[in-house]
């Protein structure tokens, strides 16, 4: 991710001092390295996720053979065989939004035990990094599904499949790794256009519901001020230049968004709202000054999985600044 990252942000410490925040090299302290030992096996495995998901290509040409040819048992049962190991890939994916939820959650006891969230990301500054890269996984592995309609397209063919062997009494054999009421989570959590996200997005608003001596401002709080730092080291040149990658940025970009939609899941007035403790207007310029191809799918995250965008609250500007064009 290039060299060292970190961010001056004199602007949204209260104090007026100085917080940095290392993206890139921040290693645990002794208070951090039990939690950070658990997330980071997680995380060790979402990048074998990203390139699981990068590699699906689906097996849409057998499934079109198999519904021209319903009648022909051997284009039938090439078609399942492809299908097959790819709803495993997809069960796999399913089953670690599950991990990533329960990482994201011991992450958010630590990082919200304060009513200081600027001091204490810096005091924990390992565990704000981890949280920064699931963030970061949820947005890649969010645009990714969006853009590869083969997904839905093989788990719903799998389904109707094993729908009509039941029907004539058919073992689907070992190839039937999806008992029904997993198929029905799986089902839900690919009808969403960003299951990762919403997935988070559910769990944050949970963990805020399960903690009630956890004051939620901890949590806004903490994800505001993410968005803040995430925010200052894209529009300040200073810290810009130090990107040595396009990866780097497009890193910020995604964490940016993704605390955003979570703070606007878990706020209840949300993120849109003049009161917000996120410079809305100003996330969104930095979102549109760099090239389109690379952000609209965060701009369409935005517009799509935020709670409050289209209340009335919500000024016209931002609303128009958020128009598809």
């Amino acid at each position: 991710m290039g060299n060292l990252i970190k961010v001056l942000t004199r602007d949204i410490d209260n104090n007026g001092g100085n917080f940095f925040l290392d993206f890139e090299n921040a290693q645990p302290s002794q208070s951090e390295s039990e939690v950070w030992e658990e997330v980071n096996q997680v995380l060790t495995e979402a990048q074998v996720i990203l390139e699981d998901l990068q590699s699906y290509r689906g097996a849409g040409e057998e499934i079109r053979q198999a519904i021209q040819s319903p009648g022909v048992e051997g284009v039938q049962e090439k078609a399942w065989a492809a299908v097959v190991p790819l709803v495993a890939k997809l069960k796999s994916f399913y089953e670690f939004s599950q991990k990533l939820e329960s990482s994201l959650g011991r992450l958010l006891v630590v990082l919200t035990s304060s009513s200081t969230p600027t001091q204490h990301l810096e005091q924990k500054q390992a565990l704000a990094r981890q949280f920064a890269h699931i963030m970061h996984f949820t947005l890649r592995f969010d645009e990714l599904k969006m853009t590869n309609p083969a997904i839905q397209n093989d788990f719903s063919y799998y389904r109707r499949t094993i729908s009509r062997m039941r029907i004539n009494n058919l073992s689907a054999d070992a190839g039937n790794e999806v008992n029904n009421e997993l198929a029905n989570r799986m089902s839900l959590f690919y009808a969403s256009a960003t299951p990762m996200l919403k997935t988070l997005s559910d769990a944050t608003s949970k963990f805020v519901s399960d903690n009630p001596e956890t004051p939620t401002e901890n949590t806004t709080d903490c994800l505001s001020t993410m968005a803040s730092v995430c925010k200052v080291m894209l529009e300040t040149p200073e810290y810009r230049s130090r990107f040595t990658s396009e990866e780097t940025v497009l890193f910020c970009l995604r964490v940016m968004v993704g605390v955003i939609i979570l703070y606007d899941h878990v706020h209840p007035a949300g993120a849109f709202v003049k009161t917000a403790n996120i410079d809305m207007k100003g996330c969104i310029r930095v979102l549109k000054e760099q090239p389109p191809s690379s952000v609209e799918g965060l701009l369409n995250a935005l517009r799509y999985t935020t709670k409050h965008l289209n209340d009335e609250a919500t000024s016209k500007q931002i609303k128009s600044m958020l128009q598809p064009n």
